[in-house]
C-alpha cells in the first residue's frame, strides 16, 4: 500500500512558507489521530445511551463501523500524502472542488471541532468525575467542571506546545494499557468472584424483540440502527493527524500510515474492552438508568481502590482527547486565516515564536467553545445533543470528502510515500455505503438539537461567507495562480 518516493516535507510548493517547527514523528503523529478517537473516551461517553437504546447487544455493530471508517481513513490518507497541509479538509476540498466549496467545508469542521471538545468535555464532567470524586453531577456543577476543563486545555496549548505533545504522547499509553488493563483485569477478577455473565453479550436488555433489528421508519431508527452510534461517535478524527500536517516530519508517508493504523488499533482494543464490561456488566436495568454506567461496572468489578485508580487513568485519556481536538480547532483557525478567510484573521494568522503556537486563535476558540457549552449545558439530555452532534458533523464532511475525491481525484498532485493502487476503488465503494447508511441513522427525530446547531452555525458562516465575496477580491489558493496576499501573510 506504500510506495517510496521523495517525501512533501515543503510547503512552498502550494504558494505558503514554514511557520511550525516539524517536531512531531512517526510516533507523536499516530498518537494525534489515536488520542483524537480515544476509544475510553467514546465507550464511557455512549454505552449508556446504547444500553438505553439497543441492549449489550449493540455492542456488535462496532466492527462494521470499524470498517467503515477504516475504508474512510484510507482514502483520507491519499488526501493527506498529495496535500498535506494545515486546515486539512479546508484545504482538501479548495485543491479538490473550489476555494469556495473548500470554505464552507472548513467552516463545517470547525463547528464540528468546537462542538466535538464541549462533548469530550463534557462527557469527562459528567460519566468519570462524579463516580471518582463521589459527588452527584447536578446540571450546575456539570457545566463548571467543564468550563475549567476547556481552560486548562485552553491554557496549556496557548503557552507549552511540547508539553502538549507530551501529554497526548501519554494519553496513547494511557488509552492503551488503561483500557487495555481494565479489559484483563475485568475480565479475570470477574471470572473469579462469578461476576460474569456471557449471555448480556446477546440480550437486548428491556428493549422489546419485534422490530430490533429492522431498519425503523422513516422519522425513527430502530434499536439495531441507534446502536452504530457507539463506534460512530467513537472511532472520528482520525484525519486530525493531517491537521498537523505542516508539522510533521516526512507527512507524505506518516500522516496516512497514523490515520489508519489508529482507527484499527482503536477499534481492536475497543472491541476487547466492550465484550468485558458488558459481560460484567450485572444489573443491566440500573446500569441502563446511571448516568456513570461504565464506572460503576468498573468499581463493582474492580473495588473501590483499584476501580478509582484506572479511572483517573481514564480521565487523564478523556482530557488528552479533549486537548488534542482543541489543538485542532486552534491549526484549523489558522489556516484559514493565513489564508485571510476566517472573521479576525488579522490577529489569528499569527504564530507566536517563543511558543510556536497560535496564542490568538487558540483564546479565541476558548471563547467560542465556553459559548457553545453555555448553549448544550442548560439542555436536560446535554451529553446525547452533544454527542449526536459530534457523530453527525464528520459523517457530513466525510461523505463529501468522499465523493469529491471520487470525482476530482486524478487532478491531485502526485502522491509522495502513500497509494491505494488496485484496492482504492473497492475501498471508495465500502466507504460511500457506510457514510450513506450512516447518515440515514440522523433522519431520527431525537437528533432535532445537533440538526438545528448545524443549522444556526452554517448560518454564521454563510453571513461571512456572503461578507468575503462582497467585499474581497475573488477567490484562489497559493499555487494556484497569482496572489497579491501572499506577501503581507508571509510577514506575519
Amino acid at each position: 500500500m506504500s510506495t517510496r518516493e521523495a517525501p512533501a516535507d515543503s510547503v512552498e510548493q502550494f504558494g505558503y512558507r514554514q511557520e511550525f517547527r516539524r517536531t512531531f514523528r512517526r510516533f507523536a503523529s499516530f498518537a494525534i489521530g489515536f488520542s483524537f478517537i480515544s476509544i475510553t473516551t467514546g465507550i464511557f461517553t455512549t454505552y449508556g445511551s446504547v444500553l438505553a437504546s439497543s441492549g449489550p447487544l449493540g455492542i456488535w455493530t462496532w466492527p462494521l463501523v470499524i470498517v467503515g471508517q477504516l475504508a474512510v481513513a484510507l482514502v483520507f490518507g491519499v488526501l493527506a500524502a498529495r496535500i498535506p497541509l494545515a486546515g486539512y479538509s479546508y484545504q482538501w476540498m479548495s485543491r479538490l472542488a473550489n476555494p469556495q466549496i473548500g470554505w464552507l467545508v472548513g467552516w463545517f469542521a470547525f463547528a464540528f471541532l468546537v462542538v466535538d471538545v464541549v462533548a469530550v468535555d463534557y462527557a469527562l464532567a459528567s460519566t468519570v468525575a462524579p463516580a471518582l470524586f463521589g459527588y452527584v453531577g447536578t446540571q450546575g456543577n456539570t457545566w463548571l467542571a467543564t468550563a475549567l476543563i476547556v481552560l486548562a486545555q485552553a491554557l496549556l496549548i496557548m503557552f507549552s506546545t511540547p508539553w502538549t505533545q507530551r501529554v497526548n504522547n501519554g494519553a496513547v499509553a494511557t488509552e492503551i494499557a488503561g483500557v487495555g488493563g481494565l479489559t484483563v483485569l475485568l475480565v479475570v477478577v470477574g471470572a473469579i468472584r462469578g461476576l460474569l455473565n456471557g449471555g448480556h453479550l446477546f440480550s437486548r436488555g428491556a428493549i422489546p424483540a419485534a422490530g430490533y433489528f429492522s431498519f425503523g421508519t422513516g422519522s425513527h431508527d430502530s434499536p439495531w440502527v441507534l446502536a452504530f452510534l457507539l463506534g460512530a461517535f467513537t472511532i472520528v478524527g482520525f484525519e486530525a493527524c493531517g491537521n498537523l500536517a505542516e508539522e510533521t516530519e516526512d507527512p507524505g508517508a506518516t500522516v496516512p500510515r497514523a490515520m489508519w493504523s489508529s482507527v484499527a488499533i482503536s477499534g481492536v482494543i475497543g472491541f476487547a474492552f466492550l465484550v468485558a464490561i458488558s459481560a460484567a456488566s450485572g444489573n443491566l436495568k440500573a446500569l441502563a438508568a446511571s448516568s456513570t454506567p461504565v464506572a460503576d461496572v468498573v468499581i463493582r468489578v474492580l473495588g473501590s481502590v483499584v476501580g478509582k485508580i484506572f479511572l483517573v487513568i481514564v480521565m487523564y485519556s478523556i482530557f488528552a482527547c479533549g486537548l488534542v481536538i482543541f489543538v485542532t480547532v486552534t491549526r484549523l483557525m489558522w489556516a484559514m486565516s493565513r489564508d485571510e478567510r476566517f472573521p479576525g484573521w488579522r490577529a489569528l494568522r499569527t504564530v507566536n515564536a517563543r511558543y510556536d503556537s497560535p496564542l490568538v486563535a487558540t483564546a479565541v476558540a476558548g471563547v467560542v467553545i465556553e459559548a457553545v457549552l453555555a448553549i448544550f449545558a442548560t439542555r436536560t439530555h446535554a451529553l446525547f445533543d452533544l454527542f449526536s452532534a459530534a457523530t453527525l458533523m464528520p459523517a457530513v464532511i466525510y461523505l463529501v470528502t468522499v465523493l469529491l475525491y471520487v470525482a476530482a481525484r486524478r487532478r491531485l498532485p502526485r502522491t509522495h510515500g502513500y497509494s491505494l493502487g488496485a484496492a482504492e476503488i473497492p475501498v471508495i465503494v465500502v466507504a460511500l455505503v457506510w457514510l450513506a447508511f450512516e447518515m440515514s441513522i440522523f433522519r431520527d427525530s431525537s437528533f432535532a438539537t445537533p440538526w438545528l446547531y448545524v443549522a444556526v452555525m452554517m448560518a454564521i458562516g454563510l453571513i461571512y461567507f456572503a461578507y468575503m465575496l462582497l467585499t474581497h477580491r475573488p477567490l484562489t489558493m497559493p499555487g494556484d495562480g497569482p496572489r497579491e496576499r501572499q506577501d503581507a501573510s508571509a510577514g506575519a
